[in-house]
């Protein structure tokens, strides 16, 4: 009986880290987009909303132009951890 109780509470501690650390990884990849598409001056100052979940991120929001959306999906790719990208920006040209 103490044997299952000890695999038990083996098995719940290495899932409880495994969730942990995917969502802390989700967090710095969240934090890692959010300030790679700040600092471009062809995205930034376009009203985004950035989800990831298991490494995946979604772009939602509003961009000035088609480049500007092509370059967040680029820019997004390239951050350590993005495993897949979905792009739903929408491009509103300034003074529309």
């Amino acid at each position: 009986m103490r044997v299952v109780a000890l695999v038990l509470i083996i098995c719940f501690t290495v899932l409880s880290a495994a969730a942990f650390q995917q969502a802390s990884g989700d967090d710095q990849i969240y934090d890692l987009v959010r300030r790679r598409l700040a600092g471009d001056p062809d995205v930034r100052g376009g009203a985004l909303d950035i989800t990831v979940k298991d490494g995946i991120v979604t772009l939602k929001g509003v961009v000035r132009s088609e480049k500007a959306k092509r370059k967040a999906d680029k820019l997004t790719r390239k951050v350590k951890g993005v495993k897949n990208v979905v792009n739903e920006l929408s491009v509103k040209p300034a003074g529309l």
